[in-house]
């Protein structure tokens, strides 16, 4: 089995970020130990260097493997600089076990709120993902924005410029997992034979209504994916359970 936790916009920064929290978090997804963990964007709030300073600092806690993609707010205030030199690359692919990929996309635009993805990474995205067909890999694949509209969101503004393609891409090849952001709330919507992921967010102020700082846990087996919504010192249930493609 793999274990996967996603988490999601920390908005380190000396206003919207709970350390709190965040240090509940750490304990609780340590104590879990997952195989890896990903981070769909917004590590921080305007993109400052010194925020990003602080964000890997955070990060550093975490034992498992954490591969991370940036948000709108990182790339803020040349925070796309930032992030490079002190996070990563803002894309990438990695492979883990024999039949594992995970693909992380740059959804960002400097001092924007929207996300585009863009017709070269797009090409790049299409070429991994043949390379998993072919393979006969179960795939992953990580980005800030959402591709559709999520609920209990309001007016929906920033969802991908080239959702559609992007999500044609997605779907036609059968991604089994599709991990994103942004809206601070969970939800999961399967496309097809897509499971599409959101995370809320893991420790910031920003949360709408009742819903509650979370992180989201993914079992893997040879036959099924289970999702667990974890609020951070709370409750933690069954979110969904679905059928794998292929592994």
């Amino acid at each position: 089995m793999t274990f996967i936790a996603h988490i999601s916009d920390l908005h380190v920064s000396a206003s919207e970020f709970n350390e709190e929290i965040f240090m509940k978090a750490v304990a609780e997804i340590n104590h879990l130990q997952p195989d890896m963990i990903i981070l769909t964007g917004d590590l921080t709030e305007h993109g400052y260097y010194k925020e990003f300073q602080q964000a890997t600092k955070y990060l550093e806690m975490f034992e498992a493997p954490l591969f991370a993609v940036p948000g709108n707010h990182d790339s803020r205030n040349l925070g796309y600089q930032s992030f490079e030199e002190l996070v990563g690359e803002k894309s990438w692919k990695l492979t883990f076990g024999e039949k594992y990929t995970v693909v992380g996309l740059d959804s960002s635009s400097p001092d924007e709120n929207k996300g585009h993805i863009g017709t070269p990474q797009h090409l790049w995205l299409e070429h991994q993902l043949d390379e998993c067909v072919i393979n006969d890999h179960f795939s992953i694949v990580a980005l800030h924005h959402h591709i559709v509209p999520i609920p209990q969101t309001g007016r929906e503004r920033n969802v991908l410029s080239d959702a559609g393609d992007i999500l044609k891409t997605l779907t036609t090849h059968e991604v089994d997992l599709v991990l994103s952001g942004h809206k601070h709330v969970p939800n999961i919507w399967k496309i097809n034979e897509t499971v599409v992921v959101n995370a809320g967010s893991l420790c910031s102020s920003k949360l709408r209504g009742k819903i509650k700082n979370s992180y989201n846990v993914y079992h893997i087996t040879d036959t099924d994916i289970e999702i667990y919504l974890n609020n951070v010192g709370g409750e933690k249930f069954l979110f969904g359970k679905y059928p794998i493609n292929t592994i």
